[in-house]
């Protein structure tokens, strides 16, 4: 039988390291967050403790059962929360690392459930350095594979899938299509920023397409790279 000490270490411990994960999912804004994280390392560790000493406690002439059982219902259950957290719009998919995330505070629930210090400790430093470094390194790696277009235009029906349809006549994939929001320009009259991220080909020349998408109508200014490319047309 677990003692009420160790039985309340287990639970802080697993709150204190699903807030460390909750805390990164947070700050980079992605659906689920510190109170998601702690809740699910929290509940995964009881279910395990409920599992081990729970049913002990009914008294004598019960059956003990398989302590693995009702735990294992954990990793099936969780796969529901996560899918929540997974959005497409298109062809792009976003919210499989927090959900993944989701999945993982609930092995290492279980393992603090168990006993299981170690594991989980080591668990939670891996995740932490993959959610934070990898992810750096994973962007610099997109970098240079991905480029950014950026679009200064009215806001008006049908706009971006213009400018999607002239990016498909020059052999333009477009990777993901973002709205900014801070970007300065007046939204309530109809004015808005958005980025392409694409992949270009090999033979890829932007002057050419850039000739074109000032003939786009409504489109005021756009940019590679940052490097602004001037209306010819105005000239």
């Amino acid at each position: 039988m677990i003692s009420k000490i160790e039985i309340i270490a287990r639970l802080l411990l697993s709150a204190i390291i699903g807030g460390f994960i909750g805390v990164e999912r947070e700050v980079n804004n992605r659906p689920a967050g510190l109170r998601t994280h702690i809740l699910v390392t929290l509940g995964s560790t009881l279910i395990m403790l409920i599992s081990i000493d729970g049913f002990l406690r009914l008294g004598e002439g019960v059956p003990k059962g398989d302590p693995a059982r009702l735990a294992a219902q954990v990793v099936s259950g969780i796969g529901f929360l996560g899918a929540g957290t997974i959005m497409r719009t298109g062809n792009n998919i976003s919210g499989l690392t927090t959900a993944a995330s989701l999945w993982v505070c609930a092995g290492i629930g279980l393992a603090i459930g168990s006993g299981y210090y170690l594991g989980a400790i080591v668990t939670t430093f891996i995740v932490l350095v993959t959610l934070m470094s990898v992810g750096i390194f994973e962007k610099r790696i997109l970098r240079k594979k991905y480029k950014a277009i950026e679009v200064i235009a009215t806001n008006m029906p049908g706009i971006i899938g213009q400018i999607g349809v002239l990016f498909g006549k020059h052999y333009v994939s477009i990777k993901d299509i973002m709205i900014l929001n801070n970007s300065g320009y007046d939204e309530e009259n109809g004015i808005m920023e958005i980025r392409f991220i694409v992949k270009t080909p090999n033979n890829f020349n932007i002057n050419n397409l850039y000739k074109e998408i000032y003939q786009i109508h409504g489109v005021i200014s756009a940019n590679f790279e940052g490097n602004i490319i001037p209306n010819n047309n105005d000239i």
